[in-house]
């Protein structure tokens, strides 16, 4: 339940904040894309996560009410090269919780190693030290991410 909790704090501290953030982004955007990762540092702080905000498309930034309910990254660990359970295990997750979706190994060089799960135009990619999350977070992708957190990532409820 990390990930729910994580993403419910993001969007409550965003949401406060919303007011600043827009005058930013009007007045110079670069400053108001630099309050939005503030705001994130400040939320995965909390759960010893550095968190990202991230706008991978052009316009995404001026789409408020989804500010912290897709497009996250969330680094666990930046020392951890291998999963702590069989990459299997993941992708067997993956594709019950999210159901007609490809999954794929991904990134296996230099003894690391990663997993990508694919829907039709979103991906997760899945690394031992981190998760980036390019897609909208419904109730089958915050449940995955529930799972990963817990189990790829062994963190637990605060």
């Amino acid at each position: 339940m990390i990930f729910s909790e994580l993403i419910s704090d993001l969007q409550d501290a965003l949401k406060k904040d919303l007011a600043q953030i827009r005058f930013l982004l009007k007045k110079n955007p670069a400053m108001g894309y630099t309050r939005i990762v503030d705001i994130g540092k400040e939320v995965g702080k909390k759960y010893n996560i550095k968190l990202v905000v991230n706008f991978p498309k052009e316009g995404r930034i001026e789409e408020f009410e989804m500010y912290g309910k897709r497009d996250l990254s969330l680094i666990v660990d930046y020392e951890r090269k291998r999963f702590p359970i069989d990459r299997q295990q993941i992708k067997q997750k993956a594709l019950e919780f999210l159901g007609d979706v490809k999954t794929e190994d991904a990134y296996m060089y230099e003894n690391k190693e990663g997993v990508r799960v694919f829907g039709e135009n979103w991906k997760i990619d899945i690394l031992p030290h981190s998760v980036h999350i390019w897609t909208e977070f419904d109730e089958k992708v915050t449940a995955f991410c529930d799972w990963l957190m817990e189990n790829a990532y062994q963190m637990k409820k605060k």
